[in-house]
C-alpha cells in the first residue's frame, strides 16, 4: 500500500491526509482533477500544530474527496488484498504520533476501526475547516487519528478553538478533551438496530467492549433508535447535493487537470471532468444534481433538512438519558477490494453506522474497533470512556 501521496520529511511526527492543505505541497484529495495543485497557505489546524513544534511527515493518500469506504479509490494510491486507510495504517505502525483526516461520510472512522486505532470526529465547528478541500460543508469535520486517547487529547487541545477565517467556527465554547475523568455511574446505550446490521464478529466486539465498560462501573443498556436508516438517507442526499455544488469549481480552467483534447469551452469542461473524476464521484455529483433539481428539491433536499432537525431532536432526547451511544463503526472487520462501479451502493450501506454524527454535527470516537457517539461537546466523556478501557490493558 502506498501510504504517502507526497513525503515531506523523514523526521515528521504528524501525517496529514490529502484533503488538508499544506503550503507549497501538492494537494489532490486523491483525485486526478486536482493534479499539480499546490496551495499558497496551510490549513489552520496544520499551522497551529506547526507553531507548537509538530512536523508534517507528508500527505497521505485518501480516497477521491474522501467519498469511499476507507481510502480505496485514490487516483494515486495502490490497493492491498484488504482495504485500509493510509493515515490509520501509519499511526498503527507507529511511523507518526498522530494524523489529521477529514470525516465527510465516515471513511476516517471506518479506516480507524479497520486498522485498530483511534479516530475522533469532534463536534461540528470546534475545529477550523479553513484549509480543507471541502465537499459537504454542513457535516464534514477535521479530526484526529492516534494510537491512544491521550494523544488525541494532546492534538485536539492544539487544533480546537475559534478561527475567524472559518464561518462555521464556534465562539466562546469551553471544550473538554480529558481522557481520565471518572466513568463509574455513566450510562451508555447500544443501538439494537445498528448492532443487528453488523456481522457476528463485529457485534461480538461491541458486546465485549460493553462488558469492559461494565467492569469499570458503567451502566450499559440496549435500546431502540429507529431513525438510523432515515438519518443515513438524509445525509446521503445532503452530502451528495453539497458535493455536487462544491465540485463544480473543478472544470479544467483555473487549476488542476485539463483534458488534452477539446474544441470549445464546453468540451474542455466535459472532457476534463470525465477524465478527472472517478465513477463514484461522478455518481455522487449526478445524484446531487438530481436532488437539487426543480422537480425533486422539495421532496428530497428540503425534506432531508427537516429530517436533520427531527433526528437531532430525537438524539438529544436519547442523550438526556445516556452519556454515550455504543455502536459498530462498520458492518465488518475487513473489506476486500471491489469495483468502483459498486462503490455508491456500498458506501450508502455502510453509512448507516456513521451518518448520524455527520448529519447533526455530534462527536464520534472510534476506539478498539467500535464507535462511541455523544451529544454536542461530549468529547471528554467519549475519550474518558475509551480511556478507561485502554487502561484495563496496562
Amino acid at each position: 500500500m502506498k501510504y504517502y501521496a507526497t513525503k515531506i520529511s523523514d523526521k515528521g511526527n504528524l501525517a496529514v491526509d490529502d484533503t488538508i492543505l499544506v503550503k507549497g505541497v501538492e494537494a489532490t484529495a486523491g483525485s486526478r482533477i486536482l493534479e499539480g495543485f499546490k496551495p499558497l497557505f496551510s490549513a489552520e489546524a496544520v499551522t497551529r500544530l506547526e507553531n507548537k513544534g509538530y512536523t508534517v511527515s507528508g500527505k497521505t493518500n485518501v480516497g477521491e474527496f474522501a467519498l469511499d469506504l476507507a481510502g480505496e479509490f485514490s487516483y494515486y494510491g495502490e490497493n492491498d488484498a484488504t482495504i485500509k486507510g493510509a493515515a490509520a495504517e501509519l499511526v498503527k505502525a507507529g511511523e507518526v504520533e498522530a494524523a489529521l483526516g477529514v470525516d465527510v461520510n465516515g471513511s476516517t472512522r471506518r479506516a480507524a476501526a479497520l486498522s485498530g486505532v483511534n479516530f475522533l470526529k469532534p463536534t461540528y465547528g470546534t475545529v477550523s475547516r479553513y484549509g480543507i478541500i471541502s465537499t459537504a460543508a454542513s457535516g464534514e469535520q477535521l479530526g484526529v487519528y492516534a494510537a491512544d486517547t491521550a494523544k488525541i487529547k494532546e492534538i485536539m487541545e492544539v487544533i480546537s478553538g475559534y478561527d475567524e477565517k472559518d464561518g462555521t467556527s464556534l465562539k466562546n465554547k469551553d471544550l473538554d478533551y480529558t481522557n481520565t475523568a471518572a466513568v463509574k455511574g455513566k450510562r451508555v446505550c447500544i443501538v439494537k438496530e445498528l448492532l443487528e446490521k453488523a456481522d457476528a464478529e463485529t457485534a461480538a466486539k461491541v458486546k465485549a467492549y460493553a462488558d469492559k465498560l461494565r467492569a469499570n462501573g458503567v451502566i450499559v443498556d440496549e435500546v431502540s433508535f429507529d431513525l438510523a436508516d432515515v438519518a443515513n438517507t438524509a445525509w446521503q442526499i445532503l452530502y451528495s447535493a453539497e458535493t455536487c455544488n462544491n465540485l463544480s469549481r473543478y472544470d479544467g480552467v483555473k487549476f488542476g487537470y485539463r483534458a488534452a483534447e477539446y474544441k470549445n469551452i464546453d468540451e474542455l469542461y466535459v472532457n476534463s471532468r470525465t477524465d478527472g473524476f472517478n465513477f463514484l464521484t461522478k455518481a455522487v455529483i449526478l445524484y446531487g444534481s438530481d436532488v437539487l433539481s426543480k422537480k425533486r428539491y422539495d421532496e428530497c433536499y428540503g425534506k432531508s433538512l427537516k429530517v436533520r432537525r427531527v433526528v437531532a431532536e430525537k438524539f438529544e432526547e436519547l442523550m438526556k438519558q445516556y452519556d454515550a451511544v455504543l455502536t459498530p463503526a462498520c458492518s465488518k472487520g475487513e473489506f476486500a477490494p471491489y469495483s468502483v462501479d459498486d462503490a455508491f451502493i456500498k458506501v450508502f450501506e455502510e453509512g448507516i453506522f456513521t451518518a448520524i454524527a455527520n448529519l447533526i454535527g455530534t462527536p464520534a470516537l472510534v476506539s478498539d474497533g467500535v464507535q462511541l457517539m455523544g451529544w454536542h461537546f461530549a468529547e471528554g466523556t467519549l475519550l474518558s470512556l475509551a480511556g478507561s478501557v485502554e487502561r484495563m490493558g496496562e
